[in-house]
C-alpha cells in the first residue's frame, strides 16, 4: 500500500515547493518594482514616493491572488513564468509613471494600472475555466476561423480606426483595442492542433527536389496559404509587424512539428519573395525600409523617431543616466513602440541586459514546458506561445536598436497598452496550464 502511494506523496511534495517557489520569486519581483519605483521618486522629489505604500500594497494584493490562484488551479506548475511576468510588469508600470512626470496630461500610469488588474483577472480565468489544455482542441476550427474574424474586424466601418498609418484598432464605447493581439493566441491554438494531426504526413519525403527528398507539394499548402493570409494583413490591414508574426511563428511551428528544414527554407523564400513584392509595391513599406537604412537622411521628419531612440540607447552608456534623470519623452510614441529605448537611457546597457535576461527566461521555460509535454498538441502548443513571445521581443527590441526595419509590434508586459497586457498575461496561463500535465499525468499513473 504505501509503496502505491509513494510516487502521489513525491509529487505533492514537488507541487509544494514550485508553489513556495514562485511565492518567494513574486516577493523578490515586487522588492526590484517598489526599488525603482523608491529611485524614480527621490529622481523626481527628492522624496519616497508618497504613495509608495498604496502601491506597493496594491501590487502585493494582485501577485498574491495570482499566486493563489496558480496553486489551487494549476497545481505544480512552472514557478518562474508567473514572477517574471508580474516584474517586468511591474517595471514598465514604473516606467510608464516616469514618462507621466514628462507628460502629466498623458496619466498614462492610471490606465495602465487598470489594465494590469484586468490583465491579472483575465490570467485568473484562463486558470479557472480551462482546467485542461487538451480540451481547446476539440474547438480548433472555431477558435481558428473566430481569431480570422477578429484579426480582420478593424477594416469594418464605423468601428475600424486607423492610427499612425495602419489599420490594426477597434474603437468604440471610448474605449479602443487591437485584436490582432487577441487573434494570435487563438492562431497559435489552431496552428497546434492541426500541425499536431498532420505532423506525420507533413513529415514524410516522397519526393526528390534535385539531390533533396521532400514532403508532397500538398504539403506545403499550409504554407502558401499562411504565406497569403500574411500578405492580406500587410495589404489591407498595413500591419508588417503582425504579418511577420504570423508568417513566422506558423514556419517555425511548422519545423518544430516536422524537424524538417525544408520548410524553413521555403518559408524563408517565401517572405523574402513577399517583402520585395510589399517594398515594390506599398509606399509605406518603402518609408520603413528606407528609414531602417539610413534614418539620418530625414532626421527631422520620417527619421526623427528611430534617431532619438538611437541616441537615448547611446546616452545611456553602461551604466545609465539613473531613473527618473534622461529625456525619453523625446521619443515619439516611446511609451508603445520605444519603451526599450528609454530603459536604455535611464538604465543603461547593464539595465537593458537585465530585461533581456528576463525575456530569455521566459523563453527558455516556456520550451522547456513543451520539451516535458507528453501529448503532441500541448507539446506544440507550448512552442508556439513561446514563440509568439520571443518573436515579438525580437522584432520589437531589433526594430528600436536599428538591427531591422521597425514593425509597429510592442514589447511584451513593458509597454503601455491594454490588449498586449491582457493577451501576455492569458498566454502566461496556458502555459502554466499545460506545464501541469507533467504533473497530472504522474498523479494519474499513481
Amino acid at each position: 500500500m504505501s509503496a502505491v502511494a509513494a510516487p502521489a506523496q513525491v509529487d505533492a511534495r514537488a507541487t509544494r515547493r514550485n508553489a513556495n517557489r514562485e511565492l518567494a520569486l513574486l516577493a523578490v519581483g515586487i522588492v526590484a518594482v517598489l526599488v525603482a519605483y523608491t529611485l524614480l521618486g527621490f529622481a523626481q522629489e527628492g522624496v519616497v514616493p508618497p504613495g509608495l505604500g498604496a502601491y506597493g500594497g496594491a501590487l502585493a494584493a494582485l501577485a498574491l491572488a495570482a499566486h493563489l490562484v496558480t496553486r489551487r488551479f494549476a497545481p505544480g506548475a512552472d514557478p518562474c513564468l508567473l514572477p517574471v511576468a508580474f516584474t517586468l510588469n511591474g517595471l514598465g508600470l514604473v516606467m510608464v509613471r516616469r514618462l507621466d512626470y514628462a507628460d502629466p496630461e498623458a496619466a498614462l500610469a492610471p490606465a495602465q494600472t487598470i489594465w494590469t488588474v484586468l490583465a491579472v483577472v483575465a490570467f485568473c480565468a484562463t486558470l479557472l475555466f480551462i482546467r485542461d489544455h487538451r480540451s481547446l482542441d476539440s474547438f480548433r476550427y472555431i477558435i481558428g476561423i473566430g481569431a480570422l474574424v477578429f484579426m480582420l474586424l478593424p477594416l469594418l466601418p464605423g468601428i475600424g480606426v486607423e492610427v499612425n498609418g495602419a489599420r490594426i484598432w477597434l474603437r468604440f464605447a471610448g474605449f479602443s483595442i487591437q485584436p490582432g493581439e487577441v487573434a494570435k493566441i487563438g492562431l497559435a491554438i489552431f496552428f497546434a492542433s492541426y500541425l499536431a494531426e498532420k505532423r506525420e504526413l507533413l513529415s514524410i519525403a516522397t519526393n526528390r527536389f534535385g539531390p533533396f527528398m521532400v514532403p508532397p507539394a500538398r504539403a506545403f499548402g499550409p504554407v502558401l496559404a499562411t504565406w497569403l493570409a500574411s500578405l492580406g494583413v500587410l495589404i489591407f490591414q498595413k500591419d508588417l509587424g503582425l504579418s511577420l508574426l504570423l508568417f513566422g511563428m506558423f514556419v517555425l511551428l511548422l519545423y518544430v512539428a516536422t524537424s524538417r528544414l525544408i520548410y524553413v527554407f521555403g518559408g524563408a523564400l517565401l517572405f523574402g519573395a513577399g517583402a520585395f513584392l510589399a517594398w515594390t509595391t506599398f509606399a509605406h513599406v518603402q518609408r520603413r525600409i528606407a528609414i531602417w537604412l539610413d534614418p539620418f537622411a530625414d532626421v527631422e521628419d520620417a527619421g526623427f523617431q528611430l534617431v532619438q531612440s538611437l541616441f537615448a540607447l547611446g546616452t545611456g552608456g553602461i551604466l545609465g543616466t539613473g531613473l527618473g534623470q534622461g529625456r525619453p519623452d523625446f521619443i515619439p510614441f516611446v511609451e508603445t513602440d520605444f519603451i526599450f529605448s528609454a530603459f536604455g537611457e535611464e538604465l543603461g546597457l547593464l539595465g537593458t541586459t537585465a530585461l533581456l535576461l528576463l525575456f530569455f527566461l521566459m523563453s527558455g521555460r516556456g520550451f522547456a514546458i513543451a520539451l516535458r509535454c507528453r501529448d503532441d498538441f500541448g507539446r506544440l502548443l507550448a512552442a508556439c506561445l513561446t514563440i509568439i513571445f520571443s518573436l515579438q521581443v525580437f522584432v520589437i527590441v531589433g526594430g528600436v536598436t536599428r538591427l531591422i526595419p521597425l514593425t509597429g509590434l510592442t514589447l511584451p508586459f513593458l509597454s503601455y497598452g491594454g490588449s498586449s497586457l491582457l493577451t501576455n498575461y492569458v498566454l502566461v496561463a496556458l502555459l502554466l496550464r499545460i506545464s501541469t500535465a507533467e504533473q497530472r499525468t504522474d498523479v494519474v499513473a499513481a
